[in-house]
C-alpha cells in the first residue's frame, strides 16, 4: 500500500508557567539537546521562602498546642467521677430523708434540703460531662489546625516548585527559553519542546486500501532528500477523516542521530498480505472482440486461447 505523507515528532510540548515571577536564569537557545529533568527556566523566589517560614512556624504552633489540649480531657473526665460520686451520695441521703419522713423522724424541710442537694450533683455531672465534650473539642479544633498548617506549608512547598520549569523529557528546543529578566505570569511559554527520537511518519489511507494495512506491518519510506527508512506501523485509525475520508496511519522509525526533521515529506510502502500474480510485460496485453483485457497462449493442440486478465 503507497501513501504519501510528512513526518512528525514524536512529542511536542509548549512547556508554561504556573505562577508569576521574573527570570533570573540564562536562557537556553533553540536547537538545545535537553534532556529530562534539565533546568529550563528560573524564577526569582521573592518572597516565597518567608511565606514557607511562616507556613511552618503556624505548623509547630499547633502542634505545641496537642498536649495541652489532650490533657484536659483526663482532668475532664475525673471532675465527672467526681460529680457523680457526689451525686451517688445525694442520691442515698434524699432516699434516707424519704423513708424517715414516711415514719415522721425526719421533717419536710430535711427532705428539702436533701432534694436541693440531689438536683446540685445532677447539675453538676451535667457540668463535668459538657467539660469532656469542650475538651474533645479542643482536641478536634488542634487537630483540624495542625491540618490547616499543614495544608499551608504544602501550598508555599508547591509554588517553590513551580519556580523552576524543568524539561519533561529528552528532546530539543525548539524555541529559546525565556530571556533573563522577563517577567513570566501564568501560562506565560518558557520553551517548547520536541522530542525526534524515536520519529513518526504520518500517512493517510484511502478507504479502498485500509483493509488491507495492519498495525505491526512493516513499512519503508523515502524522505523528499532521498533518504530511506523503515519501521512498523504503530497505529491505525478507525475514524475516517470527515473532510477526505482517508485514515491516519502512523509508522514508528529509529532516529538516533537526529537526521529526520518535523514536517518533512515521505513516501510511504506498508507491506500487507499480497496476492499471487504473474509479472508480464505491457507488449503481452491485448483486447478481445467485446474490449476485454487479456493475453494470448497457446495451449497443448498449438490452438490460441483468450485469457481475460486482472490487473493488480
Amino acid at each position: 500500500v503507497l501513501v504519501r505523507g510528512r513526518t512528525e515528532a514524536a512529542r511536542q510540548v509548549e512547556l508554561r508557567s504556573e505562577t508569576s515571577g521574573q527570570i533570573i536564569s540564562e536562557p537556553l537557545r533553540k536547537g538545545t539537546f535537553v534532556t529530562a529533568g534539565q533546568m529550563l527556566c528560573q524564577l526569582d523566589p521573592g518572597i516565597r521562602q518567608v511565606s514557607l517560614d511562616e507556613a511552618n512556624a503556624r505548623l509547630g504552633e499547633a502542634k505545641s498546642r496537642v498536649p495541652e489540649a489532650q490533657s484536659r480531657i483526663p482532668e475532664a473526665k475525673a471532675r465527672v467521677a467526681e460529680a457523680n460520686a457526689r451525686l451517688s451520695e445525694a442520691q442515698i441521703n434524699l432516699n434516707a430523708a424519704a423513708r424517715l419522713s414516711e415514719g415522721g423522724f425526719a421533717s419536710e424541710t430535711r427532705v428539702a434540703s436533701t432534694q436541693a442537694g440531689y438536683e446540685s450533683a445532677l447539675a453538676a455531672v451535667q457540668s463535668a460531662s459538657a467539660g469532656v465534650a469542650l475538651a474533645t473539642s479542643g482536641v478536634q479544633s488542634t487537630s483540624a489546625a495542625i491540618q490547616s498548617a499543614q495544608a499551608g506549608v504544602a501550598a508555599a512547598e508547591r509554588e517553590i516548585e513551580r519556580l523552576t520549569l524543568t524539561a519533561p523529557f529528552d528532546g530539543l528546543l525548539e524555541s529559546d527559553a525565556a530571556e533573563i529578566g522577563s517577567l513570566l505570569q501564568p501560562g506565560a511559554l518558557c520553551a517548547t519542546i520536541i522530542q525526534l527520537d524515536p520519529i513518526k511518519l504520518v500517512g493517510f489511507v484511502p478507504e479502498t486500501e485500509v483493509a488491507k494495512v495492519e498495525t505491526g506491518a512493516m513499512a519503508g519510506a523515502r524522505l523528499a532528500t532521498g533518504q530511506q527508512v523503515a519501521g512498523t506501523v504503530s497505529f491505525l485509525s478507525r475514524s475516517a477523516d470527515p473532510a477526505t475520508r482517508t485514515f491516519r496511519v502512523e509508522i514508528q522509525v529509529p532516529n538516533t542521530d537526529l537526521a529526520i526533521r518535523d514536517g518533512q515529506t515521505v513516501e510511504i510502502i506498508i507491506g500487507s498480505a499480497g496476492l499471487s500474480a504473474h509479472l508480464l510485460p505491457l507488449s503481452a496485453l491485448t483486447l478481445d472482440n467485446g474490449g476485454t483485457i487479456g493475453v494470448r497462449t497457446v495451449d497443448d493442440t498449438n490452438t490460441v486461447q483468450f485469457n481475460a486478465v486482472t490487473i493488480v
